[in-house]
């Protein structure tokens, strides 16, 4: 009877702790935010953000158009796009910011690198009035410091639509060809140009 009554409340006990746990996992997963960075190719955005602690999940898509169900092939009005996940308590917004910033060419109008037309251009796309402001006093700094206009869009989030599953991770599963795009496209040696060895 005594070992019943034990073994009883030693279940209870551990009911108990798990349903806590779940709940404390739960209460973890609901506190992620999450950011859009349009900064050219999406591949070269979800690469750097994949490299930054605290980040959770990134999603290579397009961003800011109207049209449904937008495609590699016919995104007309959409710019490429990367929705970062990511633990506000080990990575601030301003933080993600940094980075954006940094491996990008924020004064460039026409895309990023060798990439051009409208689906390169840069775009900060903000949630709230905090985002929105901490955009625009960076893209201020960054206008000051370089005595340089920034081509840089800010604007509200609207819609994004996941690119093709080929795209999702494309550094990691083709590196080589990945490295080779990245170079010669001239990216790593026009962020080196403008922030040195500061870029990610």
């Amino acid at each position: 009877m005594i070992a019943r009554t034990i073994c009883a409340s030693l279940t209870a006990i551990f009911l108990a702790a798990f349903i806590l746990a779940c709940g404390a996992y739960d209460a973890r997963a609901a506190e992620t935010k999450t950011a859009i960075f349009a900064g050219g190719c999406f591949w070269c955005v979800e690469d750097v953000y994949d490299h930054v602690e605290g980040v959770t999940e990134t999603v290579s898509g397009y961003a800011g158009g109207t049209t449904p169900d937008p495609t590699y092939g016919s995104h007309e009005g959409y710019v490429e796009a990367v929705k970062v996940t990511y633990d506000p308590s080990k990575v601030s917004y301003a933080e993600l910011l940094d980075h954006f910033w940094r491996n990008v060419d924020p004064f460039d109008p026409t895309g990023q690198f060798c990439d051009k037309g409208p689906a390169y251009k840069t775009v900060v796309f903000v949630s709230d009035d905090e985002e929105k402001t901490q955009a625009e006093t960076t893209k201020q700094d960054i206008a000051g410091r370089f005595k340089q206009e920034v081509a840089t869009a800010i604007k509200p989030v609207t819609t994004f639509y996941d690119a093709e599953d080929y795209h999702q991770d494309y550094h990691t599963l083709n590196p080589v060809s990945y490295k080779f795009y990245k170079w010669n496209c001239g990216r790593a040696q026009r962020l080196a140009e403008i922030w040195g060895d500061k870029q990610s």
